[in-house]
């Protein structure tokens, strides 16, 4: 392996920079090939500071002039290595005027300032802006813009950037300008330009305090009826968090911008959210169900930013889950709270739980693992993961677990009574939590310094002469690299009793004077015993209810204890739990029989029986009772394997469900034709409800392959009047024999070609299709409506394929895996960022069969080996090479 590997940067090392930036002025003269930025900026010397010169940062720029002062500075005034440059001088006030010449329309990173579809776009987090000028580019150095865009009026009729619109109009030589007025001190990771012909949807929204904002939506031409959704997510964003958290809107207007080609999802620039257009975009004719819950919560959680991340930012990219993990749970609440109902907000956890179990237990066994706060990193792009923003997420929820939700709004208050206009650590969120609730959580900080999924053991003990019951829980944290031993953390565990007829027991413990039915008791120690009093039969435990903190449960449950639980707990994510470990069970002894050659394969009654009596409860909302009724996914069956084996996996996966098909067939046929939403489309929680349990009918009835599943997913595609059916159509009729099969998804590209958010899905949907090999990805790839260069196509064919159908990537051959090394290679070519999120694909390879790691090793070996190779995706194959 190549060892030419950049430097580590570690926490340790911070150190304040030598300068602070007051003011910057910004102008830009707008042309594709060559881009001229004029900047001047105000500085004042940092006392804290002991080096003798201000130090910029700069990519891929041509220098033309440098003014200190007034001064122009000759080459000899200043040193300029490997993007660093440094200006010596000890005055204590400057004024420094840079002026670089960019070249936009050959910036396929699409990080700093580049074009797309003839328009201007800019991405500065993390590291953007040196791609524009030279600049102490960290987050920490904060500031006040002031932007002037210069440009063709025909080319940009549309020139905008942060805050204010201070003053626009012609230049009389077939250009315009347009100044704009940030009054909020921002890092440059929040500088944003947009440039080009646009058009936005508008309105004017009063704030609670009675003041008026203007919001709007920009998009290309021909995109503006697909905007309302996105409008409406905004502002119910905005009220929702002047309600929840007493935070307002502070600019004049809210900008957001749909873009098509966008490393991200979206980005939250101070008054002007840059968006991937796939979480902007929607009407009935394009958008799922899931598509509008998207947008709705990439919305919410871009405007969230506006306090957390922007008015209170980080001190240092190690601090990013300050503001990523915290502002996944603001818009995990929001998204829940719109949702308006119990069961709606059990479904939301469900799912988000999902997401942490699939992406980020995974990465937390791996080479990848890093904590919350990581201690060291080469790219900071390649720590944009799950763990900082989903286990993030789950962090902070255990505060308000911990505190209650009005202890942690107390917190959210006193921490931006603090640090408004600051960027400042992790711990002083965990501070501002302890302070404003008169609580030690000094341990809670190694859910921030270490690594891993903690593992909960849980043991019980009924006395029944004494009508006593213990619960003795024990935490265990396994290795993950530069961490052999863990500390115990501060472990909250959600607990409730149910009795033999399945109601919540009062609980009685010492020290609580109340008797609730659920109780949050606090594992601090290695072990620790909790002793109840009162308990007259003996229970059956509802442990982790809503899954009170991201970690591993570890309890003897009986079959029988989990088809109770699934039956009648009061907790609802429980309820869906004890379905899921069931499921599990069967589905782990199934792929140990599917490895062996002699041993057949067959499926007991009782996981059967138990999901008959959900798919046919009306009582239980119809979004709930999907999933339930959904099995795990093969990526976490392979979690519970010591040697993954992903044949095994979905020979087993596919056995069960085509069982389940058999035995619930008429069930399902029942569920499908009584979930029917008819008249106009509506993406509102009980209308998804219904159309996702009656999917999931349409999609066990598949799995017979038969004429009668055949014409049933045919006549859905056909009258389906909204996409959320279509798809779900027409991925029955992609995984089948269907004659009509090519046909449907001919005629799909057909109706659709001009809608490039929907043919994401459609080539998604075949890179995934179980009989989808390498060959037909390749086949795909060849289409004239792909093209690797845009991250929205590249991740909708390749990564499908890589990360979302594992038994045809696993290929015995390794087939897969020289593909995948070749397109991460001609990916890091292009735009290192999405080549390295490729890059993970293979970074958990020594999980698998002796077989396969040689393969993964060698397809590993062959990407570190290539010459040019980034940072980016060095850094994760480096380490994935490394691991143990």
């Amino acid at each position: 392996m190549r060892t030419d590997t950049s430097p580590a940067i570690y926490r340790k090392d911070y150190t304040p920079p030598s300068y602070w930036v007051r003011t910057v002025e910004m102008g830009f003269d707008l042309d594709p090939s060559a881009t001229r930025v004029a900047t001047r900026m105000t500085l004042a010397r940092n006392p804290a500071s002991a080096e003798q010169a201000i130090v910029l940062h700069g990519e891929e720029l041509e220098l033309v002039q440098i003014r200190l002062n007034g001064k122009n500075l000759a080459k000899r005034d200043y040193k300029l290595v490997d993007g660093l440059l440094r200006i010596p001088t000890k005055a204590e006030e400057i004024t420094l005027e840079i002026e670089t010449l960019i070249r936009p329309d050959k910036n396929t990173s699409l990080m700093g300032l580049y074009v797309s579809n003839g328009n201007f776009f800019t991405q500065c987090e993390a590291e953007g802006f040196r791609k524009i000028t030279y600049f102490p580019d960290r987050p920490d150095v904060m500031a006040q813009y002031t932007v002037m865009l210069r440009g063709d009026k025909k080319k940009y009729p549309v020139l905008l950037s942060n805050g204010n619109l201070i003053e626009q109009g012609d230049l009389g030589d077939g250009r315009h300008y347009a100044l704009w007025e940030d009054p909020f001190k921002k890092p440059s990771y929040l500088f944003a330009l947009v440039a080009g012909q646009l058009v936005c949807q508008e309105q004017t929204e009063k704030l609670k305090s009675g003041r008026e904002a203007l919001l709007q939506v920009w998009v290309e031409e021909g995109n503006l009826d697909k905007t309302q959704h996105a409008m409406d997510s905004l502002v119910n964003s905005i009220h929702w968090d002047e309600e929840r958290y007493g935070l307002e809107l502070d600019l004049d207007r809210f900008m957001i911008v749909a873009v098509g080609d966008f490393n991200m999802g979206a980005m939250e620039n101070k008054g002007l959210n840059i968006f991937n257009t796939k979480f902007v975009l929607a009407n009935p004719r394009i958008a799922t169900d899931t598509d509008y819950a998207n947008i709705e919560a990439v919305v919410g959680h871009e405007y969230f930013h506006n306090w957390t991340g922007n008015r209170v930012t980080c001190r240092d990219w190690f601090q990013l889950s300050l503001k990523e993990g915290l502002t996944v749970f603001r818009d995990q609440e929001f998204s829940a709270d719109m949702i308006g109902t119990d069961s709606g907000r059990a479904v939301k956890r469900i799912d988000d739980v999902r997401v942490l179990r699939q992406a980020q237990f995974p990465e937390d066994a791996g080479p990848m693992a890093h904590p919350v706060r990581p201690d060291s990193f080469v790219e900071i792009s390649n720590f944009y993961t799950v763990t900082i923003y989903e286990k993030g997420a789950e962090v902070v929820r255990m505060y308000q677990t911990l505190l209650g939700r009005d202890g942690f709004c107390k917190g959210m208050d006193l921490y931006f009574e603090r640090h408004d206009g600051r960027a400042v650590e992790c711990d002083d969120f965990r501070a501002a939590m302890m302070d404003a609730n008169g609580r030690d959580l000094t341990q809670f900080e190694r859910w921030y310094s270490q690594a891993g999924t903690p593992r909960v053991k849980v043991t019980t003990s009924y006395d029944a002469d004494k009508q006593t019951y213990d619960i003795t829980l024990a935490q265990s944290c396994p290795p993950t690299p530069g961490q052999a031993k863990k500390q115990p953390f501060h472990i909250p565990v959600a607990i409730g009793l149910l009795d033999g007829k399945g109601r919540d027991m009062p609980l009685s413990l010492k020290g609580h004077s109340d008797q609730p039915t659920t109780l949050v008791l606090e594992l601090t120690a290695t072990q620790q015993t909790f002793h109840f009093t009162n308990v007259t039969e003996q229970p059956v435990p509802s442990l982790l209810r809503n899954f009170s903190a991201p970690v591993v449960l570890d309890y003897d449950y009986s079959d029988a204890d989990l088809a109770f639980l699934m039956a009648h707990d009061s907790d609802a994510f429980n309820r869906w739990e004890a379905g899921q470990r069931l499921a599990t069970r069967r589905l782990l002894a199934l792929t140990e029989a599917a490895q062996q050659a002699d041993s057949p394969l067959s499926v007991d009654v009782a996981l059967s029986a138990s999901l008959r009596a959900s798919l046919n409860d009306v009582a239980l909302d119809p979004a709930f009772r999907e999933t339930v009724l959904t099995l795990p996914a093969e990526t976490v069956i392979a979690e519970q394997m010591e040697v993954i084996d992903p044949q095994a996996i979905h020979t087993a996966r596919r056995f069960l469900r085509l069982s389940l098909a058999k035995d619930l067939r008429q069930d399902f046929s029942r569920v499908y034709a009584a979930n029917q939403t008819d008249g106009p489309y509506s993406p509102d929680a009980a209308s998804s409800g219904k159309r996702a349990l009656k999917n999931l009918a349409l999609s066990y009835l598949a799995e017979l392959d038969d004429a009668d599943a055949h014409t049933l997913a045919q006549a859905q595609y056909d009258s389906a009047n909204n996409m959320t059916d279509r798809m779900a159509a027409l991925a029955a009729l992609a995984n089948s024999q269907a004659p009509g099969r090519a046909a449907a998804l001919a005629k799909f590209y057909s109706d659709f070609e001009q809608e490039p958010l929907v043919i994401d899905k459609w080539f998604s949907l075949q890179a995934m299709a179980r009989t989808t090999d390498v060959a037909a990805v390749q086949t795909l790839m060849k289409h004239p409506a792909f093209s690797i260069k845009n991250p929205n196509r590249a991740r909708s064919l390749i990564f499908s394929f890589c990360n979302g159908n594992p038994s045809r990537f696993h290929a015995a051959d390794g087939s897969g895996y020289a593909f995948w090394a070749e397109q991460v290679i001609a990916l890091d070519a292009i735009n290192p960022q999405v080549a390295a999120r490729l890059a993970r694909s293979l970074d958990r390879w020594r999980k698998y069969a002796p077989a396969l790691q040689e393969k993964m090793r060698a397809a590993l070996q062959q990407v570190a080996d290539t010459a040019k190779l980034s940072k980016d995706t060095r850094e994760v194959v480096g380490k994935s090479l490394a691991a143990n």
